[in-house]
């Protein structure tokens, strides 16, 4: 296989998000997630607007009525119904149980392209993809609790359903990134979650306290986190399955459960289990394997 930008930018988008993943960690102590996920957003759209505008100047995008429908849709379902289902989840289940119920990301989208983009794997990439989900569920292992187990399928439930239409979503705006500008197709699914999100704080009577709090935020911490760990993993994510295949991009992304441990024990001095180093070593050897 030979290592492409898709691939590059697929990696590159999984440490950025272990990056943002460990700023993300402090935020969450001064913001609800709602509102940090609104805020975020809408500094990444700032961010992506006078990105647009470099690149392209004013004018608009050459897409079919079509293509801006399903880019918008696949924001709207990815960036904002997504994130409220695993939001609830997290809530019911926990960090430790959605973090396992997280791998089942890449089998989505490996059985949709396979299913809606006829991508196939070669023996050294299913090789490759096997190294990496055993690591990953090294490194995301906990042991199972029986409140869980007994009591909060409907939890499983919806964290299952927000991974799978996270998955959708990417491989539904798949064929429309090949063809289209990166920059304006993420501008588009981010404004179109952004509306969605705005409309959901006023719906439930949020929003003007997020405005009046927005003086009170940790600026230093919040602008770092947004830039790497939304701005740019966002865009280094569609541009990984704009110029990769998905079911490629998709595995390639699972290394930043592994990335987040390592910086998590390098960065924040967290304890990390041989069992997790064993897992971070399985899940870049798989890494290697598929970019070989």
């Amino acid at each position: 296989m030979v290592v492409g930008l898709g691939e590059a930018l697929s990696v590159g988008c999984a440490l950025a998000w272990a990056v943002g993943v460990i700023l993300y960690r402090r935020l969450g102590e001064h913001i609800p997630p709602l509102a940090l996920t609104f805020v975020k957003n809408s500094l990444v759209w700032a961010m992506l607007v006078l990105s647009v505008l470099a690149v392209h100047g004013p004018s608009w995008p050459a897409l079919t009525a079509e293509q801006w429908v399903l880019t918008a849709l696949s924001g709207v379902l990815g960036m904002a119904l997504a994130d409220v289902l695993y939001l609830k989840a997290l809530n019911v289940i926990g960090a430790g149980a959605m973090g396992i119920i997280g791998n089942l990301y890449s089998p989505f989208v490996i059985a949709l392209s396979f299913v809606f983009l006829g991508e196939r794997f070669g023996m050294q990439q299913a090789f490759g993809f096997a190294l990496v989900m055993s690591g990953v569920l090294l490194v995301g292992y906990r042991s199972p609790s029986t409140e869980v187990v007994a009591g909060q399928l409907k939890g499983m439930v919806l964290g299952g359903l927000s991974i799978a239409v996270m998955a959708v979503a990417i491989v539904m705006v798949k064929r429309v990134l090949e063809v289209s500008p990166l920059f304006w197709v993420t501008l588009i699914r981010m404004t179109a979650a952004l509306v969605m999100l705005g409309g959901v704080l006023v719906w439930r009577g949020e929003l003007g306290s997020v405005v009046r709090g927005l003086p009170l935020l940790p600026w230093r911490l919040l602008l770092p986190a947004a830039f790497v760990g939304q701005y740019l993993s966002t865009l280094m994510w569609l541009g990984g399955y704009k110029y990769a295949p998905a079911s490629v991009s998709a595995v390639l992304n699972e290394s930043a459960s592994a990335f987040i441990v390592l910086l998590a024990w390098l960065w924040l001095k967290e304890p990390v289990s041989r069992r997790a180093l064993f897992g971070i070593a399985l899940t870049l050897s798989g890494v290697a394997v598929m970019l070989s």
